[in-house]
């Protein structure tokens, strides 16, 4: 693979292409274009070899912090944190900034919403192209049977989830309490709708119906305030790491990476 790309230098010094080549595995690319996701790694690695030649540069020690149970930052990483800490400066929202952004639009701000749902699963595996199909048909053809009044009857009758003893019921469900392609759908029914056609999840297909819908409701700005000013505090520390980097790209002498994408 480094054989197709030169190598990475940043200010004279060279990066390992096995450096690069690590870092691969973090960044995408179009199927059989292994080369774009060469050129994202390597546009990373020059960023980050920038960091750390500034860091070095002003002489700082790393300090690994915890990063979760039994896990430390490693003494690079610890090293660019420093350097941003030490460099960056970004002033807290005032309250009057956060109200203002609450007021642009407070019907973003709004407790969950709750649904109370009945379903009937048609269970299968979906990686079996022949047992999906299957279990469709089936499937499909309760979904007609649904539509005559009688779901909860016909939950008890045939559904394969255990739900089945209680006409399908699955009481009360927020964002986050089942799969997403089955919340994803919750969220465009209104109460006593049925879906149009079976849904698909990894338990299998659902015929699902609403039986309740509470809308969360919108929230006062003092239960919201916090929230959005730490949103708005690191969107700030971002927006400084971000122009920081940029001044360091445009003072550095850099090859084998096209590091223009991030500063336009």
């Amino acid at each position: 693979m480094n054989a197709l790309f030169p190598d990475l230098v940043v200010n004279g010094e060279t990066v390992p292409s096995a450096v690069v080549a690590a870092e691969v595995q973090n960044h995408d690319g179009p199927k059989g274009k292994p080369g774009i996701a060469w050129r994202k790694a390597a546009n990373a690695i020059a960023v980050r070899t920038l960091l750390l030649q500034e860091a070095r540069k002003q002489k700082l020690e790393p300090k690994p912090i915890s990063v979760g149970t039994g896990q430390y930052e490693t003494d690079e990483e610890a090293l660019v944190r420093g350097l941003l800490e030490t460099s960056l400066s970004v002033a807290k929202p005032t309250k009057d900034d956060v109200r203002s952004q609450w007021e642009k639009s407070p019907d973003r701000f709004r407790s969950p919403p709750l649904w109370e749902v009945s379903h009937i699963l048609i269970a299968c595996d979906p990686t079996d192209e022949t047992q999906k199909q299957q279990a469709l048909q089936r499937a499909t053809a309760l979904q007609e049977r649904a539509k005559t009044g009688k779901f909860s009857a016909l939950a008890a009758e045939t559904s394969d989830c255990g739900s089945k003893k209680s006409g399908g019921a699955l009481g009360q469900l927020g964002p986050g309490d089942t799969v997403p392609e089955f919340e994803a759908v919750l969220r465009t029914l209104n109460t006593g709708d049925i879906t149009s056609e079976p849904v698909l999840t990894r338990h299998g297909w659902h015929i699902i119906r609403m039986d309740a819908v509470a809308p969360g409701q919108v929230l006062p700005f003092e239960s919201v305030q916090q929230a959005i000013a730490d949103a708005m505090e690191k969107a700030a520390w971002s927006k400084a790491a971000k122009d920081y980097v940029s001044d360091l790209i445009d003072t550095a002498e850099i090859s084998g990476a096209d590091l223009k994408v991030l500063i336009s």
